[in-house]
C-alpha cells in the first residue's frame, strides 16, 4: 500500500503544540492593512487553536490519524 502525502498547504498552516492541538494563524492580516486599526492588527498577530468542528477536517489534510 503506497503512502498517504500530507496536504502541501495545510503543512504550511498549521503547527501541533505539545498537547497535541493544532494552531493556526489568523486570517486578514497579510494585506490592505492601512484601513485596519491597530488594535485590530495587533489582535490579528497571535495563533489560535483549530476549532473541534474543524479538527477532524485538519488532522485528514496533515495525515495525524
Amino acid at each position: 500500500m503506497p503512502k498517504v502525502k500530507t496536504n502541501s498547504g495545510a503543512k504550511k498552516r498549521f503547527s501541533l503544540t505539545g498537547t497535541g492541538k493544532v494552531k493556526r494563524n489568523h486570517a486578514y492580516h497579510s494585506h490592505i492593512l492601512t484601513k485596519k486599526t491597530k488594535k485590530q492588527k495587533r489582535n490579528l498577530v497571535h495563533d489560535a487553536i483549530v476549532d473541534r468542528t474543524n479538527m477532524k477536517q485538519v488532522r485528514e489534510l496533515l495525515n495525524l490519524r
